[in-house]
């Protein structure tokens, strides 16, 4: 009798391990299919914005068409990673040299719509230069798109995207006057993943995407509102 409860016993544990691991897989892949739909909503929405645009007489139309391509692209990139998600992974990255200027212009291009709609002014803050980063230059406009997103829709009136570089990393901050974060922003990147709602979800995707290109996503000193950060590595070419 003994020998059998022991027997019953561990098969009944076994099935709750089982049971555990199963619900946590489930809960990582929902919340890739979450990130997908909200890749996938953000990048449409600007993209349509973003078309009126080209209405307007001022300005080439070459980089608002070029800003218009990205968020496109993005969506494209979005829906690669919800199909990818009904195995419980995402869409392989693609590496390259990435200009950061540019990078960080055609996103202010993209999201300065989206801004003025919200009642918004988005200002771009990028000295001319040759900085680059090595990375999947879709998934670098995902975290600097998200951060944009998440300044238009919390933070307040006048929003900045800044770019600077020093001897070994480049840092890509946008800034708002806003009520600032409520919470610490690990936290705010944790609660979607937790299931406490999607409330942090942008901020979420930009912190892996910084962690998979060898950064991370920091909260800076501000003396008004927010300051969310992209902390990458400088990449030389030929270099070290």
């Amino acid at each position: 009798m003994a020998a059998a409860a022991g027997a019953g016993w561990l098969l009944a544990a076994g099935a709750v391990a089982v049971a555990a691991l199963l619900q946590r897989e489930l809960a990582r892949r929902a919340e890739l299919i979450a990130r997908a739909c909200h890749e996938a909503r953000g990048p449409l929405h600007a993209a349509r914005l973003g078309l009126h645009l080209l209405s307007l007489p001022a300005g080439p139309a070459g980089p608002r068409v070029a800003a218009i391509d990205v968020e496109l692209r993005r969506a494209g990139l979005a829906l690669e990673d919800l199909h990818a998600a009904r195995a419980g992974s995402r869409a392989r990255d693609r590496a390259e040299a990435v200009d950061v200027r540019a990078l960080v212009s055609t996103a202010v291009m993209a999201w300065r719509p989206a801004a003025a709609g919200a009642g918004a002014s988005l200002h771009l803050d990028a000295p001319a230069g040759g900085a680059l980063v090595r990375g999947d230059r879709l998934r670098l406009a995902q975290a600097c798109g998200n951060l944009l997103a998440n300044a238009i829709e919390h933070g307040g009136r006048r929003i900045e995207l800044r770019a600077r570089a020093d001897a070994s990393r480049v840092r890509i901050e946008v800034r708002d006057d806003g009520p600032g974060l409520p919470a610490p922003v690990a936290d705010l990147a944790r609660r979607p993943r937790a299931g406490r709602g999607e409330r942090g979800r942008g901020l979420a995707i930009a912190a892996d995407i910084a962690a998979r290109h060898g950064g991370r996503l920091s909260a800076g000193p501000a003396p008004r509102g927010a300051c969310l950060a992209l902390e990458l590595p400088l990449h030389r070419p030929g270099g070290a």
